[in-house]
This record gives structure tokens, C-alpha cells and sequence, in this order.
């Protein structure tokens, strides 16, 4: 028996890792306390996804489990820890504006958090591929310091720039900048991952995504903003747009995707490794023209306002450069443009209205 222990497995990614490792034939163990719940309200609860899972994969096991509890994840390790081969850490709270009113709880999810998982791991399955969900926060605002182009719908960075058609690669500081308290906390389980790797020799790799979305996100007016944003369109509940003209960037990766990257990792691991990863060149969009895709798959108007403030510690552009993910494993790519995943959120949440309605 090998064992996928996955933590924030009724989320986005780690529901979309269940699904995937599962049908690959490994037995998952996931652990979720619906923590998005008490985050974000009723609209973030994840206990609709869990139930989905736990009907349709047979070999899940679910553990209701703060990730903050070391005794309690440790009696979890000490279960399987003769079958664990991979370890996928999803959990985390994820909001600027949430941990700016909750420091503690932030850190201590996002980085205390995280300890716990690598040091059982490195007790109980020392040969386990550790993965680990980071951010693009983990540079702050320096992207915000690029040398940006304003376009008629997005800006964009100057075409004489090394990142232009390309994104931004794994070379940027992560020091003498703005992070939000957010992207502090998910800096110190970022280190603390590649540590892990470098010091004891563990395998671990660092994911830091972009936006990641798909048709499983509890999207919310704090964290997930495309799901959000097709749920406003649909529902016609306003949406304010956030400073920088609505021209702000952002590359978008299907949970799908990312979970198959996550999948050749586990196929090849290194030690200490870290990528970039999200949507790229060929998958990113502004808050305009992602209202626009919005508006064309919803055949609705989308209702939103302006508000002049952006969010502290928010990017202007941010493309991923996935070059060096693609090159360790050529075999991956994307499955899913923008348009296919904006498609199938559309169709996620009107199922799921519909199913309300005649409940």
C-alpha cells in the first residue's frame, strides 16, 4: 500500500489531488478541518467538496485535523507511516486582508503549520516526496517595480525587459520588500521546506502558484477571484475592482494542471527544489479583460465598481515563467487554456445554484 497524505483536501488543489493521485492507485489520507469556513464565512465552506469525495473516491480516508495540532497529525503519522511515499501540503490560509486582522492565527497556520508537517514527515516518512503550496507573495511587491507599459485593458511589462514573454522566473529576491503579513508567513514555510530538503536531505519541492483556480473553488470576495468573479456574473452581485485601473495581471492555472505538475514532481523528486508556477505567457488576463471572458461565457452583465486603494502588497503584473519546471519534466504541459477553465467554473457554480434552488 502507498499512502498520499494530502493536507487541505476538500480545497481546490488538494480535492483535485485526491481525485488525481487516487486514480492512480495510491490510498489518500486527507486532512481539512473546513478552516476556509471560518475564514471567509458560509460561502468558503468546503464540506460540499468533501462529501463529493468521500462518495465517489473509495480509497480516501478523511481526518478532520488542524494542522496546528502536533499531537494529533502526529497519531495520524504514526497510522501510516509505513505507506506514506508522498506528502502534499495544501492547507493554508490565503488572504492578505485576513491575516493583516488575524496575524496569529496566519502564522501559525502558514508557518507552524507547515513545520509540523515537514518534522513528522521527517520522522515517520523520511523517504516521502514532500510538496509544498507556496505563493507568488513570497516576492512581495517587487514585481511591482518592473519596468510596466500601460496597455488599453492591462499593463505589461516593457518589451526590452528579460521577462517579456516569459514571465518572471525563480531568480527574483524574496528580500527589501512589501509582502503583506500573508506573504511573510508563507515565506517562512517556503524556507523551511527548501531547509528541509537542503539540511536533512529531504525531498521537497516548492510550488509558487500564481493564481490557481478551477470548477472546485469556494471562491470568495477575499481569496479566489476568478471563481468570485464568475459567481458575481451569474448572480449579479457587485464586484469592486481594486486600484491600478483594473489593468492589474494575473496568470490563472486549472487545479487540474497544477495537481499533474504536482504528480511528475512526485515521479522525479529533487532535494530542496523551487518553481514558479501558474498559467504563463499563453493563460494570464487583467481584471478587466477577466471581467470581459466573465460576461461573454455568463451571456449576463457583470456589475462591478471601482475603488481607487489597491490592496496592500497587491501585484500590478504577475506572469509566471515556467520554463524551468517544463525543462526538469518535458512531459508536462497544460491542459486547459483560459477560456476551457473560465468554461467549466461557469458550469460548476450553475449546477450548483440550480441544485439549491431545488433542494
Amino acid at each position: 500500500m502507498s499512502v498520499a497524505l494530502i493536507t487541505g483536501s476538500a480545497g481546490l488543489i488538494g480535492s483535485e489531488a485526491v481525485k488525481f493521485f487516487a486514480a492512480k492507485g495510491l490510498d489518500v489520507v486527507g486532512i481539512d478541518n473546513n478552516m476556509r469556513k471560518e475564514f471567509f464565512g458560509n460561502d468558503a465552506c468546503t464540506q460540499w467538496n468533501l462529501s463529493l469525495l468521500q462518495k465517489s473516491v473509495k480509497n480516501y480516508t478523511h481526518f478532520s485535523c488542524d494542522i496546528r495540532n502536533q499531537s494529533t497529525l502526529e497519531t495520524i503519522f504514526k497510522q501510516y507511516q509505513n505507506a506514506i511515499s508522498v506528502v502534499i501540503h495544501c492547507a493554508a490560509q490565503p488572504s492578505h486582508d485576513w491575516a493583516a486582522l488575524h496575524p496569529h492565527t496566519d502564522f501559525t497556520v502558514n508557518a507552524n503549520g507547515t513545520l509540523n508537517m515537514l518534522e513528522l514527515t521527517r520522522q515517520y516518512a523520511f523517504d516521502a516526496t514532500f510538496i509544498h503550496l507556496s505563493t507568488n507573495k513570497v516576492y512581495g511587491d517587487t514585481p511591482n517595480y518592473l519596468p510596466l507599459e500601460e496597455l488599453e485593458t492591462r499593463w505589461e511589462v516593457a518589451q526590452n525587459h528579460p521577462y517579456y514573454g516569459f514571465g518572471i522566473d525563480e531568480n527574483m529576491s524574496i528580500d527589501h520588500t512589501k509582502h503583506s503579513l500573508f506573504g511573510v508567513s508563507k515565506a517562512a514555510a517556503d524556507l523551511m521546506v527548501q531547509e528541509y530538503g537542503v539540511y536533512f536531505g529531504m525531498k521537497t519541492g516548492c510550488f509558487r502558484g500564481g493564481c490557481l483556480t478551477g470548477p472546485a473553488h469556494s471562491g470568495t470576495k477575499l481569496h479566489g477571484f476568478l471563481s468570485y468573479l464568475m459567481k458575481c456574473a451569474i448572480t449579479h452581485e457587485p464586484y469592486t475592482v481594486f486600484g491600478y485601473k483594473g489593468k492589474q495581471v494575473r496568470d490563472n492555472i486549472h487545479s487540474y494542471d497544477l495537481v499533474n505538475a504536482l504528480w511528475h514532481f512526485y515521479q522525479a523528486p529533487k532535494v530542496g527544489a523551487v518553481y514558479n508556477i501558474g498559467g504563463g505567457p499563453q493563460n494570464n488576463c487583467s481584471m478587466l479583460e477577466a471581467i470581459n471572458l466573465c460576461q461573454l461565457i455568463a451571456k449576463d452583465e457583470l456589475h462591478w465598481t471601482y475603488a481607487e486603494t489597491n490592496r496592500i502588497g497587491d501585484h500590478i503584473w504577475w506572469v509566471s515563467d515556467v520554463r524551468k519546471f517544463k525543462q526538469d519534466f518535458p512531459q508536462w504541459d497544460f491542459k486547459y487554456d483560459l477560456t476551457k477553465t473560465l468554461a467549466e467554473i461557469y458550469g460548476a457554480i450553475k449546477e450548483t445554484i440550480v441544485a439549491y434552488e431545488h433542494a
